[in-house]
């Protein structure tokens, strides 16, 4: 009866993996905790962004062969076909002046280990020196919901891309707008420091 089990258990891991981890290629993307501000609220992200332009700030290059501005306008059209649900747009485009509230969508491709949501949200951005032990093609981003200097959601991911185009780059996307434009109610997961990176 034990082996019956064990044989049992070993057939449903197996069934549980994907196609691509049981033939040793890359799963598709993966994503790493979650932070939400006791203030956020998905409704107060729909009325901000329903039928409105989004603003997106962009820091770090994934793709160091391409220069900066290319990526980023190759990039808006994946983030734009993986939109959260709200019928927004995304832009780059920075108002003459800053909204009141000022919502706002930032990217960091190869964050520092040490920088936290509530510095993003507060104008800072430091990335990790360039190391030739990084993989060739594994685009890493951290994704924070800022309103004004508050951080509202945050996350990670990551998956292997070798450009904006690659077809494995917009599932990584819409899994993170998942993540950081939940309409379930988040989970605290007790930590003693919200929005401390982890």
């Amino acid at each position: 009866m034990r082996r019956v089990l064990v044989t049992l258990l070993t057939v449903a891991t197996l069934a549980a993996c994907a196609p691509g981890q049981m033939a040793g290629q890359n799963p598709g993307p993966t994503l790493g905790g979650a932070n939400y501000a006791p203030q956020y609220d998905f409704s107060e992200f729909w009325a901000a962004t329903d039928g409105r332009t989004f603003r997106v700030i962009v820091a770090g290059n994934p793709f160091p062969a391409l220069p900066f501005d290319e990526m980023t306008a190759r990039l808006l059209p994946v983030l734009q076909a993986n939109k959260p649900r709200p019928p927004l747009t995304f832009t780059y485009a920075a108002p003459a002046e800053p909204p009141r509230p000022d919502y706002r969508l930032v990217l960091i491709f190869d964050p520092a280990n040490d920088l936290g949501s509530g510095a993003v949200c507060n104008g800072v951005t430091r990335l990790k020196p360039d190391t030739p032990a990084r993989a060739p093609h594994l685009v890493y981003v951290y994704g924070v919901y800022c309103r004004n200097d508050l951080a509202l959601s945050e996350t990670t991911g990551w998956t292997e891309a070798t450009g904006p185009d690659d077809p494995r780059l917009g599932p990584l996307f819409a899994q993170l707008f998942l993540v950081l434009f939940t309409d379930q109610p988040p989970i605290r997961r007790g930590r003693l420091v919200p929005f401390a990176r982890w």
